[in-house]
């Protein structure tokens, strides 16, 4: 039974390591996605830090992506920024690469 509760024990660590891994790097995409917001917006560098906090915390509100979308898409329409929900959209998939090689890379 030891070699049994060994491997049990080993892919219980390592679904802990993916799963803290994944939240790392969605963590960052939505730092990465709050910054290019702000960016848009025309926030100063400390408006910006502090957005992408923002849009970070968003991603607490539910489970999935929506939230961070809802989040950036009222705020662009507040400012009466002209974004398309397909740009939002593209941009959360091409941050979440760069969170991906920046998580990974350590």
């Amino acid at each position: 039974m030891g070699t049994f509760d060994d491997r049990e024990k080993g892919f219980e660590a390592k679904h802990a390591h993916d799963e803290q891994t994944r939240f790392k790097i969605a963590a960052r995409r939505n730092k990465l996605l709050g910054l290019w917001a702000a960016a848009q917006m025309g926030l100063t560098k400390d408006q910006a830090d502090a957005y992408a906090k923002e849009v970070v915390s968003a991603d607490f509100e539910e489970a999935g992506d929506e939230d961070v979308y809802r989040k950036i898409a009222g705020d662009f329409k507040a400012k009466h920024i002209d974004i398309s929900e397909h740009r939002v959209r593209r941009q959360m998939v091409e941050l979440l690469e760069v969170a991906r090689e920046q998580v990974l890379k350590g």
